[in-house]
Parts: structure tokens; sequence; C-alpha cells
């Protein structure tokens, strides 16, 4: 009995390590399916603010909103009062949605602007239901693929259509733009991308290191990859597809390329963003001393002077494309 009294005491650290470990990868695991910061606004706040955008504000020239279902989902598009030369597909980040991402049109006073939430996740919360889970870009990036091809036909050519994502937005961003790129039809206008994260291994384990290290920091890698193979199981997809160098490691991308990249970032490692910046064969990239999603805030109005200088790079200022748009829908 005394033998046993001491191997229980000695294994009372390691099955403390154990529950530890169990209780951090379901939690992690959770936290990526289901982001627990994330609740959709009532959609009386979102029409205010829809209004408020078509009026145009700061220097921005406002516009006219309508909106139509695609395969399930609702794009909202936005026309400039004057012929725009393009349009901007905006895409939302891990925890927003189209009304958290609608003001960054603001930064395309030239351009039209097109926007949805990835499988409709807003509405499914506003009625109370349970919402699709997140896929960390799996799905997400197929619905963006859907969109461009939706865009296309409805008589704008791709190469007058530019992508804007920033944290997993950005990740979705990259890899739709891989599946298009792969389909032979030539390049977009350009990407805006900025804290694209690595994979969804990759974030968990960020997501257990936080903003500081501890010494049970040894422990991240094997809950990372654990909360994010158990994260797959709940959402239905291979982590593997959520790795943007393994997805992108065969091309060299014709679309241009502006990244902002955050150099302080833990959560969005930035070795991997210069990787990914790499395999443009024309970009720029900007580096700030901050987390990611923070870039604008520390570059002032560095920020949208690059973003402007871009879209005058790649969308020539004599060129339009008609009239604006019809009126937007009740």
């Amino acid at each position: 009995m005394r033998r046993f009294g001491w191997v229980a005491l000695g294994l009372t650290p390691l099955l403390g390590v154990g529950g530890f470990m169990a209780w951090k990868t379901r939690s992690v695991a959770r936290e990526l399916v289901d982001p627990p910061f994330y609740r959709p606004q009532p959609l009386a706040r979102v029409a205010a603010t829809y209004r408020e955008l078509a009026e145009g504000r700061d220097g921005d020239p406002g516009g006219r909103w309508s909106s139509e279902e695609v395969a399930g989902l609702q794009l909202w598009r936005f026309k400039r009062p004057t012929p725009s030369p393009g349009v901007v597909l905006l895409l939302h980040g891990f925890g927003d949605d189209r009304w958290g991402t609608s003001p960054a049109l603001k930064w395309f006073p030239r351009l039209d602007a097109a926007i949805f939430t990835y499988r409709r996740r807003d509405d499914a919360l506003r009625r109370g239901g349970p919402a699709p889970a997140v896929t960390f870009g799996v799905l997400e990036s197929r619905d963006v693929v859907g969109m461009v091809h939706h865009l296309e036909a409805s008589g704008i050519p791709r190469k007058q259509i530019l992508l804007l994502g920033r944290s997993l937005g950005a990740s979705v961003g990259l890899l739709a733009l891989a599946d298009l790129e792969r389909e032979g039809r030539g390049p977009l206008a350009g990407i805006i991308w900025e804290g694209a994260p690595a994979s969804s291994r990759s974030f968990a384990e960020r997501l257990v290191r936080g903003p500081e290290d501890r010494w049970w920091h040894v422990l991240a890698p094997p809950i990372g990859a654990a909360a994010a193979f158990m994260a797959g199981r709940m959402a239905g997809y291979a982590p593997r597809d959520t790795d943007l160098l393994q997805r992108t490691g065969d091309l060299q991308f014709a679309t241009p390329s502006l990244c902002f990249l955050a150099t302080q970032d833990r959560l969005v490692p930035p070795e991997v963003q210069r990787f990914l910046a790499a395999r443009f064969q024309q970009g720029r990239v900007i580096e700030a001393s901050t987390w990611h999603l923070h870039c604008a805030e520390a570059l002032g109005t560095g920020y949208t002077d690059a973003i402007r200088s871009a879209v005058d790079e790649w969308f020539p200022l004599n060129v339009g494309r008609g009239p604006a748009g019809p009126l937007p829908a009740k």
C-alpha cells in the first residue's frame, strides 16, 4: 500500500499536466471553430452603418448599395456615384462579418466595393440557430472563389477585381487567390493583405502562448497540434488544407500584392508572411512594429497612402466601367 501511495503521489504532476493539456486543447479547438468574441450586430445597426457609408464622409464620395443572392450567400455591392475602374471585394477576419469590415471601403474612394459574410454565419446567429463552424479558410475561400466567378459573370473581368483581407481574411484571400490562379484564366487586379495566419495549427499554438512567454509554453506545440486536429474533426476539414505555405507552394502569383507586415506579431509569424510575400512576381511589403490589425494605427496616413498608391498603379486613372448601378434593395 505504501508503495502504491508513493507511485500515486509521483503520478499526480503528470495527471495534472495531462488534465491541463486536455482542457486547453478543447478550449482552443472550440475557439477555432466558433470565435467566442464574435457577436453579429442587429440588422438595424448594420443598416444605419450602410446608410452612413452611402452618404459619404471624410472625403469619401459615398455610393449606392444593392444586394443579391449568390449560391445561398448574400452579396452586397456598393456603386460609386461616378464610373469606377474596378471593384474591391472586402474579406472579413476571424471574429468579424460584413458589417465590421464594410467601413474599409473608405480606403478605396475610386472603386466600387462588394462584401459578404462567409457561409452566412451572421444571419444564422441572428436567427438563434447554430451557425456554420469556421473552417479556417478551407470552405470560406471557396465562397470567395464563387463570388469572384459571380462578379466575372456580371461583366467585371477579374483583372478589375481587387481582394482586401486582414487576419483570417488575408488567409482566406490568399487561399482563394491560389485556386483562382490555378484556373489559368489570368491574374486579378491585386490583393492587399495583412496578418495571414500560417495555418490552423500555427494559430492554435500561438493562442496557447498568448501575449507573453511562460514556462509551460513548452506544451504549446503538442496542444496546438491536438487542438487543430480536434477543430478539423468538429468542422469537417483537414488542418493541412489551412497551411498557406503548402497550399501556395507551387505558385508564383501573377496577381500584384501589397502586404502590410506586423513585425511584433505573436499570433501571425512574420517569417511566414515574408515567405508568402516572396511568392508574388510583383509585390510590395510595408513593415510596421506592431501586431496585425494594428498596422493602420502604427503607420498612420502612410497606410492609406500605400493603399491609394497601389490602386492608382493597378487601376489606371483613365479607365472606367460605365455608369453607376441600381438603387439599393429594400
